[in-house]
């Protein structure tokens, strides 16, 4: 039962993190591409720090799921 939560919280986080990804501009525009200006943040440095600070937990979570999932730690 645990391990197909994790799993679950694996797969969402593998998603989220391709997503997050592909959001990410090497120009520094990546949420203000997606209709104009991101109406979420009050600017675009702070649209670009929040999306950084997501794709870093996400890769965290994602890559210690990976480690417990993949010893074989708990059973699912």
């Amino acid at each position: 039962m645990i391990g197909q939560v994790l799993q679950g919280i694996w797969a969402f986080s593998g998603f989220g993190l391709i997503v997050l990804v592909l959001l990410h501009s090497p120009k520094g525009d990546g949420l203000g591409a997606i209709g104009g200006q991101a109406q979420l943040f009050t600017s675009t440095k702070s649209a670009e720090t929040t999306l950084n600070r997501v794709t870093w937990i996400l890769t965290v979570l994602f890559m210690g799921l990976t480690v417990i999932l993949s010893a074989g730690w708990i059973k699912g």
